[in-house]
């Protein structure tokens, strides 16, 4: 595995609620700088930082990846767990008593 790959992507909704993948230091890196200038905050200079130092390699892409959930959490971009939706309709099918 690349050192900035993340070891589980993050989810999150861009354009007009669409899911989108990010799985490594470089696309979070992508995503904060793109983000709407009126919008920053805390959260995303923090998160920009960690960015730009692990890919500089001084902290851990995880360490990255850590921050940049914080800050997507924050701004209600993490899509839905899909699996979550699955399991819960598998459930569903085989006993028609759950809801």
């Amino acid at each position: 595995m690349k050192p900035d790959m993340f070891r589980r992507p993050v989810s999150i909704l861009v354009g007009l609620g669409y899911p989108a993948e990010v799985r490594n230091v470089m696309d979070a890196y992508r995503h904060l700088s793109e983000w709407p200038t009126s919008l920053r905050d805390s959260a995303h200079a923090i998160a920009l930082k960690a960015c730009g130092a692990a890919l500089c390699g001084e902290i851990e892409a995880e360490t990255a990846r850590g921050l940049f959930l914080a800050f997507a959490e924050k701004h209600d971009l993490l899509a839905p767990d899909t699996n979550m939706f699955a399991a819960s309709r598998l459930r569903r099918d085989r006993d028609p008593h759950v809801q």
